[in-house]
């Protein structure tokens, strides 16, 4: 039994390092080939970021171990809110009036929406996976546009105000959170060899584990995902987000926690049942999907009425969280 809580939490961590080592190695690729930092950002890092929960998603649906699959995507959407805005709050304020954040916000609701539907008609099968997929990529786009167009008014201000600002010093922010970049092309290929070694890896030793240790403990896979997996893959946003708030910089988390729970749900849940159908633990149906929404509703609101979390707040939505987690496993070891 030892083994299996080794290889729960080595795995997690051997998946955290392998996703930022390829995220790494791709921005050094990408910016040596001289793609703009607000391609980088909307693609490589977006996806890298969020390839633990893709690479474990994708193993979980191929091992029959749906539970995990959705678990760990709901979960992390879930985490994301309550835990990763909730937690900076107690150490500065964090304020929510981000540009773009509410259009950005409300998209997020509506593809929680669809993927609720989608749910109820088990499994998520390949079609189901198109539409998420092009729901991603109308997200892309307007991303895309949204950003050069702010950028574009940016410039014309500071062009206005008689400012020298050169044509792409606006984008510097998309890679923020990117450190380390390497200078050598082969250094940074190693990186991606190294991330795309780790990530099935870690993946393997992850899915192992937790599936022999709920079967262990008398609960379900979807427990499991809903929340130690969930929370594992949770760890680099939550880790950023409080970084960011130590150094005051907490004005950008709410988009990076919108920008995550939209790719969980289109991304990984899109690029997972293209693959492989997934099938939906009736469980989940019952209480996590509705609280999922929950956040993402509160979310809009927070984004739409530019709220400043502060200690207070920050308390509340942690202590939420530390519920919800009670109540997943109340739940699980009665069912």
């Amino acid at each position: 039994m030892l083994f299996d809580y080794i290889s729960l939490a080595g795995g997690l961590v051997v998946l955290i390092i392998a996703g930022d080592v390829l995220v790494r190695g791709s921005v050094g690729i990408a910016q040596r080939l001289g793609i703009p930092n607000l391609v980088i950002g909307l693609t490589i890092v977006a996806f890298g970021t969020s390839a633990p929960e893709l690479v474990i998603s994708l193993k979980a649906a191929l091992k029959d171990a749906g539970g995990i699959a959705i678990g760990n995507v709901v979960g992390s959407n879930i985490a994301n809110v309550l835990l990763v805005l909730g937690m900076p709050a107690l150490i500065a304020a964090t304020p929510c009036g981000e540009q773009g954040a509410t259009r950005t916000a409300v998209f997020m609701v509506a593809v929680t929406l669809v993927f609720i539907a989608l749910c109820f008609y088990s499994p998520i099968g390949l079609w189901a996976g198109i539409l998420l997929l092009a729901l991603l990529a109308v997200f892309l786009a307007g991303s895309t546009i949204a950003a050069r167009r702010h950028r574009k008014d940016l410039k014309a201000a500071a062009n206005a105000a008689g400012a020298d600002v050169a044509a792409d010093s606006f984008d510097e922010d998309e890679l923020e959170d990117v450190d380390d970049v390497p200078d050598s092309v082969w250094i940074a290929l190693i990186y991606i060899v190294l991330g795309l070694v780790g990530l099935p890896l870690g993946a393997h030793f992850t899915i192992t584990g937790a599936t022999t240790i709920a079967t262990a403990w008398g609960v379900s896979e979807a427990v499991i995902g809903l929340t130690v997996i969930a929370l594992g893959t949770s760890l680099p946003e939550l880790a950023t987000t409080v970084m960011a708030a130590i150094r005051q910089h907490g004005g950008v988390a709410i988009g990076n926690v919108i920008g995550s729970n939209i790719f969980n749900l289109l991304a990984i849940i899109g690029i997972t049942a293209v693959v492989v159908p997934i099938d939906v633990p009736q469980e989940v149906l019952k209480l996590d999907v509705w609280v999922m929404l929950a956040c993402a509703v509160l979310l809009t609101a927070l984004a739409g009425f530019k709220i400043c979390l502060g200690k207070i707040s920050g308390f509340v939505m942690t202590a939420a969280y530390a519920l919800y987690i009670a109540s997943v496993y109340m739940l699980g070891y009665a069912g």
